[in-house]
């Protein structure tokens, strides 16, 4: 089985965003406990926050110095576990 990646996303309000997955898989995720800390305070100005994309490597940015990690995102999303994503052979 191969893991989902991330094939859209758009920014939502109070720092959660929508995002939709290969495998159909699609929702909100919310980042809001994020904002302000560390090199999370780039989103101090929300416009940043609202620049999200999916980097060429896939991961979830908004800044070649800024992302979440697609698979944790995805975990997040759908309650699946690190074991349902990348089960032993």
């Amino acid at each position: 089985m191969d893991v989902p990646v991330p094939v859209a996303v758009k920014p939502l309000s109070n720092y959660h965003i929508w995002i939709k997955y290969s495998d159909g898989a699609e929702g909100q995720v919310d980042f809001s406990h994020l904002a302000g800390k560390g090199v999370f305070k780039f989103w101090n100005d929300y416009r940043n926050f609202q620049r999200v994309y999916i980097s060429e490597a896939g991961a979830i940015a908004w800044s070649e110095d800024i992302e979440v990690c697609p698979d944790a995102t995805y975990m997040r999303l759908t309650g699946k576990t690190v074991e349902d994503l990348f089960p032993l052979a």
